[in-house]
């Protein structure tokens, strides 16, 4: 892996209309554990069933009923703990949140409060390159990771006078990431819980699709003059940080950072005035691009939190956990790292690392292979082509053995450029073998010296006039390269024309 040294993004600082302004932001990020089973019941996880079908009687909290813990569930937890640098607990324990809603049905959440499973870790969030060219990356830290369930959902748009209630995601496990408040910006703070989802997917503890609500953040918002976070970093005094805001469950990283840049502003015309800032739970409407209170913000008492009685504390051995940690795949950071290492540059590797379908399907075809030339020909051609026509690249037409196929008879030289690029046209559209196609429709490249040289001599021959031009001026060499490619279909080989074009015109 590449040691790569980065340099720290200068802080959002926004312009009231007294002083300027910093933004200090923190994330709670809730993530689905990726399992079949509910955590303390084995119905199932599945998105789209029937409303109440994966309900099991602890989910619907009836009398009697005991939670029991699903050791996926713990051991997804664990993976991502390790993911993401933090301390693993061995002991953890679990707590009962109460609070009422209808699609609660318990009438509290067994979470983890005051001995989460995982402790401290950290993200590396890149952020482009600063004006120098040099990287720009913030660290930002993991307070905490810990298990609990989710509620379910209630339903107001079916009938003008009822409410419905879903239980079907009721006791479904979760992973709640607790970040310090660290992140300095909007675009951060979107480019925070993409790091953060490509870390999740790739170790395989959740699937990111956050349009199903499998992923959604909880935004903590405030704003204070410059300097005060430098004294917070010194002293561990949220009082320099201002009184923070939370917005609730977000799933757009553009509405992330347009709730984020309206909530600032909010607070920043309200402190200017004069006023106070009440910490409270917010909602964000993209509609209307505002975010407007939802409740004041709640403190720990006031769920009254008590350690559940029904589940002994959780204990994990540590043996458990290294073997988990000797499995683990290879994440981003280490792949792009490895990639570079291999000739690509920053902004390829990132590309081919951005998504795991994309890292695998540019692996299978890179092995064995020029890792440049697959990078131009999975990025270029192929993320261009499958954009065009609205595809996922578990989607595409074209599979890796197919394409490393096509980069197999580039590098034999059977094969130029543009006619790779005709085959890569006719395997896309058609399918085939490229080899068979290739022999089958005579596309190879003509290498055969002495046919390039007779078809060079003719052209020579009829245009006298262009020589004495290309002898005094180099550069005009080119017309010959083209008019041969031309006479030969295109099938010439590009390397041995140029040669023989220069020798030629040297005479």
């Amino acid at each position: 892996m590449l040691d790569i040294t980065y340099t720290t993004p200068k802080p959002k600082v926004i312009q009231g209309a007294q002083s300027e302004w910093e933004l200090v932001i923190g994330m709670e990020v809730h993530a689905q554990v990726a399992t079949q089973a509910k955590l303390f019941s084995g119905a199932s996880t599945q998105f789209g069933a029937e409303p109440n079908a994966n309900v099991a009687f602890v989910d619907a909290g009836m009398p009697g009923m005991l939670p029991v813990i699903n050791e996926e569930c713990v051991a997804q937890a664990v993976r991502t703990g390790l993911g993401l640098k933090a301390e693993i607990n061995l002991h953890s324990a679990f707590d009962r949140k109460n609070y009422f809603y209808p699609d609660l049905p318990q009438g509290y959440q067994i979470s983890q409060l005051y001995h989460p499973i995982v402790g401290e870790g950290e993200v590396l969030v890149e952020m482009g390159a600063d004006t120098s060219g040099q990287p720009m990356a913030r660290t930002v830290r993991i307070e905490r990771i810990h298990l609990e369930q989710d509620a379910g959902k209630s339903i107001h748009d079916m009938d003008p006078h009822m409410s419905f209630v879903d239980l079907n995601r009721t006791g479904v496990a979760l992973m709640e990431i607790v970040s310090r408040p660290d992140i300095r910006g909007p675009e951060e703070a979107a480019a925070y819980v993409v790091k953060l989802r490509q870390i999740l997917r790739y170790l395989g503890t959740c699937d990111g699709n956050m349009q199903n609500g499998n992923l959604r953040a909880d935004v903590n918002v405030s704003v204070c003059r410059p300097g005060q976070y430098e004294k917070y970093q010194e002293t561990q005094d949220f009082s320099h940080l201002g009184t923070r805001c939370e917005i609730k469950n977000m799933n757009s990283m553009r509405f992330i950072q347009m709730a984020i840049d309206y909530e600032a502003r909010r607070q920043i015309a309200i402190l200017e005035d004069g006023g106070s800032i009440d910490q409270e739970t917010r909602l964000y409407d993209p509609d209307k691009n505002e975010t407007r209170s939802m409740r004041s913000k709640e403190e720990a008492h006031d769920y009254r939190y008590f350690p559940c009685p029904d589940l002994l504390p959780l204990e994990i051995e540590q043996g458990w956990v290294d073997d988990i940690a000797e499995n683990l795949p290879e994440l981003p950071d280490a792949l792009k790292g490895r990639l570079m290492a291999l000739g690509l540059t920053d902004y390829d590797a990132s590309v081919l690392t951005a998504e795991k379908e994309n890292a695998d399907y540019f692996l299978a075809v890179a092995d064995g292979r020029d890792a440049k030339l697959a990078a131009n020909w999975v990025i270029n051609e192929l993320f261009g082509r499958l954009k065009t026509d609205d595809h996922a690249i578990t989607d595409s037409p074209i599979s890796a053995q197919q394409l490393g196929g096509i980069i197999d008879l580039i590098k034999a030289d059977t094969i130029s450029g543009k006619i790779a690029k005709e085959l890569f046209e006719i395997v896309y559209t058609e399918g085939g073998t490229p080899a068979e196609i290739v022999e089958a429709r005579g596309m190879k490249q003509v290498t055969d010296t002495g046919a390039i040289e007779a078809a060079l001599d003719e052209i020579i021959a009829a245009n006298p006039a262009q020589v004495e031009k290309a002898k005094e001026n180099p550069k005009l060499a080119g017309w010959f390269v083209g008019q041969v490619m031309k006479a030969t279909g295109g099938k010439a080989n590009p390397k041995a024309v140029n040669q023989l074009v220069a020798q030629k015109l040297k005479g």
